[in-house]
């Protein structure tokens, strides 16, 4: 899915509005008063945020909380935003703006981050080791910002991949609950494909653990040598030489 921008006439709006206080008289006596303009800490604060979520899927939309009236700061030449340590730039989070010089202080922005985005929920309850499949899955639309981290957000993420455990009617699919399909299974009988320059030499074998497809895999040959492959879908190693 392509990111969306953050809404830009938000940024517009707050970039106008930082170009007309600069030319307006009020200003101009602000500056003359040493006096921090609060706007200009917003309008520090959308871009700040508007940076930090410029890698979230659908489409972000931010709105700041307003500042205390009676903040009265003295004006800052620099003013630098950041985040809390272990923070997130979405959701409801705040912003520190500190300024170091002339006269330090520092200032906490309240915001909401929304990342309205498709994102996929299952269509039936479903058990611990199913693989899913197109019919068990539907998109939703909603605020990625309210849901649990590393949800799924394209179906192609989970198809074909099996649950590690139970997942309700309606919920979303995580990332944490999918894990690959076993391409061999311990104890299986396998298929040995040898392969070097020149030469290819098929066996069989007995796989001694379980392995996804493109996982190492060791497998015991029909002569009784232990060999390590690459696991294929079918039952299927690869040992290259």
């Amino acid at each position: 899915m392509p990111v969306m921008p953050v809404t830009y006439f938000r940024l517009l709006s707050c970039s106008l509005s930082l170009v007309l206080l600069l030319s307006h008289p009020v200003a101009a006596s602000a500056s003359a008063n040493l006096k921090q303009d609060p706007r200009l800490i917003q309008v520090v604060v959308l871009n700040f945020l508007h940076v930090q979520s410029a890698g979230l899927p659908g489409q972000v939309d931010i709105t700041l909380g307003a500042l205390d009236a009676r903040v009265n700061l003295p004006f800052c030449a620099a003013l630098e935003p950041a985040l809390p340590p272990g923070s997130r730039p979405w959701g409801n989070t705040t912003v520190i703006v500190r300024c170091s010089a002339p006269n330090p202080w520092t200032i906490y922005v309240r915001a909401t981050v929304k990342v309205i985005a498709d994102y996929v929920v299952s269509t039936r309850s479903l058990t611990q080791g199913h693989v899913i499949a197109p019919a068990d899955l539907i998109i939703r639309s909603g605020d990625l910002a309210q849901l649990p981290p590393g949800i799924v957000t394209d179906p192609g993420q989970a198809i074909g991949r099996a649950l590690t455990g139970g997942l309700p009617f309606g919920n979303p699919v995580r990332q944490d609950m999918l894990r690959a399909q076993a391409a061999v299974i311990q104890n299986q009988s396998v298929k040995l494909i040898s392969s070097g320059r020149g030469f290819s030499v098929t066996g069989e074998g007995k796989a001694l653990n379980n392995a996804a497809e493109g996982q190492p895999v060791q497998v015991r040959s029909a002569s009784g040598s232990l060999v390590s492959g690459i696991a294929r879908a079918g039952a299927i190693v690869v040992v290259s030489y």
